[in-house]
């Protein structure tokens, strides 16, 4: 039971210390150090009223006059913002003309063309010659379905073949526009 005791005792005197240091703490922040390098300002109450109870802040250290003086304008000579050293000197007037341009110079040419039409995603897998009535007759794939068709025939209702070489098939959209050529490996 004694023992129980001192157990006791020594907890309720280690509770005590640890609350006696967090009140000084806590006073100790409240409280200023040294009043003679903080200015005396009022904090803020709960109902938001601040130095004094006019409501309108201190202007003591507000250094109004600098406000008003003359300010430098920044030069154009030559400072690079993008680059660290030294500030680069002023380089001297050039001592050959500038070349004049005549006010009335011809306008840009005209605005480019329309893009060009996107490129044929089929692959040219390979030929089959028939007798002369067929003919030979290409080949092609867009990795999910078999195309085949003649010279002039319409292949998957974009393109047209145009030529079938022997390692090459020729091919341009319906519409015209676009020749491309592909190659027997697939490209």
């Amino acid at each position: 039971m004694a023992s129980k005791a001192k157990r006791e005792a020594l907890l309720l005197g280690v509770l005590v210390v640890t609350l006696v240091s967090a009140l000084a703490y806590n006073l100790r922040g409240a409280l200023p150090s040294d009043s003679s390098q903080a200015p005396e300002r009022q904090q803020a109450g709960p109902r938001g009223g601040g130095a004094g109870q006019t409501g309108q802040p201190e202007t003591s250290d507000l250094q109004l006059e600098r406000l008003a003086a003359a300010r430098t304008e920044p030069s154009g000579t030559g400072r690079n913002p993008f680059r660290l050293g030294a500030r680069m000197q002023p380089s001297a007037p050039s001592s050959t003309p500038q070349p004049n341009v005549p006010a009335d110079a011809p306008a840009p040419g005209p605005p480019p063309g329309p893009p060009p039409p996107p490129p044929i995603p089929l692959k040219f897998i390979g030929i089959v010659s028939a007798p002369e009535p067929t003919g030979r007759l290409a080949v092609l794939s867009d990795g999910k379905f078999v195309y085949q068709g003649r010279e002039g025939e319409v292949v998957e209702g974009r393109y047209r073949i145009v030529r079938i070489g022997v390692e090459s098939i020729e091919m341009e959209h319906v519409d015209g526009r676009g020749r491309q050529t592909i190659r027997l490996t697939g490209s």
